[in-house]
């Protein structure tokens, strides 16, 4: 952790003991606003929040456009209201904050809760109409090319507490939008142990995997997650895979398992990269996963070469869950993530760490990672999952959430 930590990681309110006395003394009801429920972090941690509080006894209510998560909240007995919250069109945004303060004050909701931005404008009037507490939760760090985008970006700061994933984005917030330390609260996304365990992982189920990506057993598989878009930084592990090749390097295969969604041109342009730069033959372009569990056990290593600050990919950490060394850039996760020299010992380490858009340092640590005897990647993997199991426990994660809630809703006048 960074030296901060201390100020701005959760803490139960004062008078309070740990487990459950951290709870809102009475059943609460949430309203998550979200743009859609499709795919993303913002979309699976509105999802998982949902989830989380049903889980735990309370009520949670989603306002979004839907997506294809919605089966997970109607299984779960979770409403979705439909409303068009990705819409940034001041009518629209007018429109969404009158029925989300009708919906507060009807469900009787304790607070709004908004996950990406233009939810989040409605979100704030609706819940200082209703005279809720707003909260947000913020999971990468926006783009910020003029004064205008900053003002859009800023309604995420305006929380009376803002959730993050990690110390990085934390401070990235803070330098940005000059928010106390006191309402921020890194809390990482949950990982289920018991469903990301490399002990429970079957050879079949391996091997099917490395028959549908065509490798041969001596491959080592560099698997690349996260959906096509220029923000995570496919081009440079293309670019990366050149490097390799250049350098003789053979038998291996970088796996990039993502779409894009049709959202944009750049998973065109990766594979005009690829062609371009003669890497077709070492490179699976979109490959999507049926066994996502298995793909990260079938992986030698797991990378997030991401361009623009991500606070803690889920991927990242469910490979760290499956013990597999990961290799991250300095944007992709945080120093207090990805545990790598000079800031700790290399035997405390828990992956590599490399300049975002560097594609040589990227190639060099996956030259040092794949020349390593087979013990010493598997310890590092071994530590990664050691530091998973000790922060993202759902019963941790749920036991902070909580605390966020009881403190502002303990505020309430």
């Amino acid at each position: 952790m960074t030296s901060n930590a201390a100020v701005y990681s959760v803490v139960p309110p004062s008078g309070t003991a740990t487990g459950a006395a951290e709870r809102p003394a009475r059943d609460l009801t949430a309203l998550i606003a979200v743009p859609t429920i499709e795919a993303g972090a913002a979309d699976e941690g509105a999802v998982a929040l949902a989830l989380m509080l049903v889980g735990a006894g309370h009520r949670a209510i989603v306002a979004s456009g839907g997506g294809r998560l919605e089966s997970r909240l109607a299984e779960a007995g979770v409403d979705l209201v439909r409303l068009d919250m990705a819409s940034r069109s001041p009518l629209a945004l007018a429109r969404n904050a009158a029925r989300l303060r009708d919906l507060v004050r009807r469900r009787q909701c304790d607070v709004v809760h908004a996950h990406g931005r233009a939810a989040a404008w409605s979100a704030l009037t609706a819940a200082r109409t209703a005279g809720v507490p707003f909260l947000t939760t913020w999971y990468k760090g926006f783009r910020e090319q003029n004064a205008l985008k900053r003002v859009y970006n800023g309604v995420m700061a305006r929380g009376a507490r803002v959730i993050t994933p990690s110390d990085q984005l934390a401070e990235l917030i803070v330098a940005r939008h000059h928010v106390a330390w006191e309402r921020i609260a890194v809390i990482p996304a949950a990982i289920d142990a018991g469903q990301f365990d490399p002990t429970a992982l079957t050879v079949e189920r391996i091997n099917a995997v490395r028959r549908s990506w065509g490798v041969k057993a001596d491959t080592k598989v560099i698997l690349v997650p996260g959906r096509m878009l220029r923000r995570k930084g496919h081009h440079v592990a293309v670019a990366a895979a050149r490097r390799l090749k250049d350098m003789g390097l053979k038998n291996f295969l970088f796996v990039f398992a993502g779409e894009d969604q049709g959202r944009s041109r750049y998973s065109g342009e990766l594979w005009d990269l690829v062609l371009a730069t003669g890497t077709a033959d070492v490179i699976r372009l979109g490959w999507q996963a049926a066994d996502v569990v298995a793909a990260y056990g079938a992986a030698t290593a797991v990378v997030s070469a991401a361009i623009q600050p991500e606070g803690a990919p889920r991927p990242i950490l469910e490979a760290m869950a499956m013990a597999r060394p990961v290799l991250v850039s300095d944007l992709a996760a945080g120093h207090d993530i990805v545990l790598a020299p000079p800031i700790v010992p290399e035997d405390r380490m828990t992956g590599w760490r490399f300049a975002a858009g560097d594609s040589a340092a990227l190639a060099a640590g996956l030259v040092r990672l794949m020349s390593m005897p087979d013990a010493a990647r598997r310890a590092i993997g071994r530590r990664a999952r050691e530091w998973v199991l000790a922060h993202c426990a759902p019963a941790t994660v749920e036991r902070q959430t909580l605390a966020v809630y009881a403190a502002v809703t303990d505020r309430r006048p």
